[in-house]
């Protein structure tokens, strides 16, 4: 006669069904918080004021090009430049763009806030300056064309 040997059978430990209960909680936790920041609007800084929009006719931008360059990392920088002129009678502190990319369809796909005119140096009535915006973090979606480049925020000297 034949010994019985019975095997026997064993479901998943209980250490593995909670290191996978503890991994699907972490990942839709993770998945929830980055869903929730990415539909948060960017910070958009101070506001024009009345002064400020009143001025920006004398701001002038000219010169404005756009070119794809590879960094020494081998990562695409695109880089905006151009000529920023102070043609008012105010010496101006801070100029700050919103640089807003868009997809193929029209869909705003990176808005980004620039300083073209800086504390530091400022820029006086009269006066131009060259100024260069170097972005290597765009999305893939976006359209490869010139971003929408409007004065976000002016402080007076």
């Amino acid at each position: 006669m034949a010994a019985n040997t019975a095997v026997e059978r064993r479901g998943p430990s209980k250490a593995l069904l909670a290191s996978i209960v503890i991994l699907l909680a972490v990942g839709g936790g993770a998945f929830w918080y980055l869903e929730r920041l990415a539909k948060q609007p960017p910070s958009t800084g101070p506001a024009l004021t009345a002064e400020a929009r009143d001025y920006v006719r004398y701001l002038k931008l000219s010169g404005v090009e756009m070119k794809a360059t590879e960094s020494y990392m081998k990562q695409t920088v695109v880089e905006i430049t151009g000529l920023i002129a102070n043609n008012g009678n105010r010496p101006v502190r801070t100029v700050e763009l919103n640089c807003v990319f868009y997809d193929s369809y029209g869909q705003v796909v990176l808005r980004q806030r620039v300083a073209i005119v800086r504390p530091n140096i400022g820029l006086q009535p009269g006066e131009n300056r060259n100024f260069r915006l170097p972005f290597d973090d765009l999305p893939e979606s976006w359209n490869q064309g010139m971003p929408q480049l409007v004065i976000a925020h002016i402080k007076f000297d």
